[in-house]
């Protein structure tokens, strides 16, 4: 517990030491095993980090624990940009979500897949595993209204994302007013700071970096993503000082997603 405290304040390299002493001591410790290959991995140290996370795999003792470990190494080779060697893994936690009847997870983890290929720069798998979610979410049963509508927001959003990589900026405008329309029916108020990141997004990749500063600053800026985004964006702008400030900003959230 204090070795997650320290990973959580930010101190990774003091959560790794404190949790490379307690796999030593107890090596079949998944409880251990997991966080040290997280911590691990968000000191960049990705080699090592899945050494630990193949001992967790092999160590968890329920579907849960399996499932965790399967998206840690997941995560893991989507930070080096691997994504088929993610694919690997993250397909096993959607074949065991089908079977398990469990379409909102199964759903989730073809959308984090999706995710995963798109910004590895697999714009056609990106698409493939986007469908592939939002066909299961359509089969969840008994979905509720505003469930469903999330799920539509969703596909608009990946469609968006993915029609900005491909360069056709007003394709990927006319989803984000899709998603706007989804988002102003209500029931969803928490998830409105994702459409300025998808405006921010669509900026970016139509080499509008200022409008994507602009939008992204009013996105959630907790998260690493947006953070990175602005950024780059600081960057093609050549204001080295700002993108340094930003890229600072999302190396220290300890955040393995």
């Amino acid at each position: 517990q204090d070795a997650e405290k320290l990973l959580s304040s930010g101190d990774v390299a003091g959560a790794a030491a404190a949790l490379q002493k307690i796999v030593a001591a107890s090596p079949s410790l998944f409880e251990a095993r997991l966080p040290l290959g997280r911590a691990l991995d968000l000191e960049g140290r990705h080699a090592d980090a899945r050494v630990h996370l193949e001992q967790a795999l092999k160590l968890a003792s329920d579907d849960e624990q399996r499932s965790d470990a399967l998206e840690a190494l997941g995560i893991s080779y989507a930070f080096e940009s691997k994504a088929d060697e993610a694919a690997r893994y993250y397909q096993r936690t959607f074949d065991a979500a089908v079977q398990a009847d469990d379409r909102g997870a199964a759903a989730g983890r073809a959308n984090a897949l999706g995710r995963i290929y798109l910004e590895s720069g697999n714009v056609g798998k990106a698409e493939e595993w986007y469908k592939t979610g939002y066909e299961m979410a359509k089969k969840i049963p008994g979905l509720p209204a505003p469930q469903a509508t999330l799920w539509e927001m969703r596909w608009h959003n990946a469609m968006g994302r993915i029609a900005a990589r491909k360069g056709q900026r007003d394709a990927a405008l006319k989803h984000a007013a899709e998603a706007k329309s989804l988002l102003d029916r209500g029931g969803n108020e928490n998830q409105a700071v994702f459409y300025p990141y998808l405006l921010g997004y669509i900026a970016f990749y139509s080499k509008d970096y200022k409008g994507a500063i602009d939008e992204l600053l009013k996105g959630d800026q907790q998260d690493p993503f947006v953070l990175g985004l602005i950024a780059q964006s600081y960057q093609r702008l050549g204001d080295k000082t700002r993108a340094e400030e930003y890229f600072r900003k999302v190396m220290a959230i300890p955040v393995h997603s």
